[in-house]
């Protein structure tokens, strides 16, 4: 598997985190379910630093290379300023009440 990280600075921006979350919640996630060769994807964000991005597990480099459905370069008004490739090395869950991952955060409170 390979883990995939994205980051943007929104400092210089053309939106802001809360406008990013509203993406998620409405559109950005139903997308993104589909996504062939896409095992896990959690978005992040750092309102203090004005941090936004995203870490995405899959099944294989290839996977990781596609096009996806996103539009997140086009609302933030540039490229991320952080892409890196990671191998996955390996995985634990917790202890947690929820049974499904998805859904959850802050975009959907």
């Amino acid at each position: 598997m390979i883990v995939r990280l994205v980051l943007w600075n929104l400092a210089d921006s053309m939106t802001t985190i809360e406008e990013l979350r509203r993406y998620l919640r409405d559109e950005s996630v139903d997308a993104w379910e589909g996504v062939d060769g896409l095992r896990f994807k959690a978005w992040i964000s750092d309102p203090a630093t004005e941090r936004w991005g995203a870490v995405s597990f899959w099944e294989s480099a290839e996977a990781a290379e596609q096009d996806v459905p996103s539009r997140a370069r086009e609302l933030i008004g540039k490229d991320p300023d952080v892409i890196e490739v990671f191998d996955f090395e390996a995985t634990i869950e917790g202890r947690f009440q929820e049974d499904d991952l998805s859904r959850l955060g802050l975009a959907f409170e």
